[in-house]
């Protein structure tokens, strides 16, 4: 096994804040680029939509990184946020009956 100095550890880190900072630029110039502005009307809406085949690809590709093997995948949905789904009132509702049930230990 290899053994890491601090130096390459850091110079590996800062390489990758290099990179991060390149992507970054890339997507705000691609966004840029189709007008591709998220709104949280939209935001609303996406839990009904489908993700684009190219999501799909790049999901694959991670995916196939990450596992070390083939990875196919056939369909993706987007999810809400917790913060969509979560009513306050219905969450308050649920903590009230739940604090309310004296649970007793048996002996």
């Amino acid at each position: 096994m290899a053994v890491l100095s601090l130096e390459d550890v850091l110079g590996a880190v800062e390489d990758l804040k290099r990179e991060i900072v390149a992507l970054k630029a890339d997507v705000a110039a691609l966004k840029a680029q189709r007008g591709d502005v998220a709104t949280p009307a939209s935001a609303g809406n996406a839990a009904a939509q489908e993700v684009s085949s190219e999501v799909l690809v790049i999901l694959a590709a991670a995916a196939t990184t990450f596992l070390g093997k083939k990875v196919r995948i056939r369909s993706a949905k987007m999810l809400q946020t917790p913060y969509e789904i979560v009513n306050p009132w219905a969450q308050h509702g649920r903590v009230f009956i739940q604090a309310s049930h004296h649970l007793q230990r048996g002996r």
